[in-house]
């Protein structure tokens, strides 16, 4: 088991930027890869970023690649999401999330390729 805690969300200006965390603990050693989520009211849970937890080879959606960052500590077994030049879509509840499986090396933007979830941590972009 790999237990997942987001920190770091709130309410920005269009333009702001946001950092958000992600402490995992537990098996953290089995993880192939951690990555973020998003999921806006009434829409699907949508892929953000992803990175691979040996390599740090990153992934990212278009509609943020450029905008935001994921990163990782290995020692402190965190996950980051740096994001900046924020906007009212960018508007949801972002989750963290951990893959155990190398189904994650074929899978990796797909939201059943993740074992672990965090709680979610709320991000409000005014406009």
């Amino acid at each position: 088991q790999v237990q997942l805690v987001e920190s770091g969300g709130g309410l920005v200006q269009a333009g702001g930027s946001l950092r958000l965390s992600c402490a995992a603990s537990g098996r953290t050693f089995s993880v192939y890869g951690m990555g973020w989520f998003r999921q806006a009211p009434g829409k699907e849970r949508e892929f953000v970023s992803t990175i691979n937890w040996s390599t740090i080879t990153t992934y990212y959606a278009d509609s943020v690649k450029g905008r935001f960052t994921i990163s990782r500590d290995h020692a402190e077994n965190t996950l980051y999401l740096q994001m900046s030049s924020l906007k009212p879509e960018d508007t949801a509840v972002y989750y963290c999330a951990a893959a155990s499986t190398r189904r994650w090396l074929s899978s990796r933007t797909l939201k059943t390729t993740y074992d672990f979830w965090g709680q979610g941590t709320q991000v409000t972009v005014s406009s």
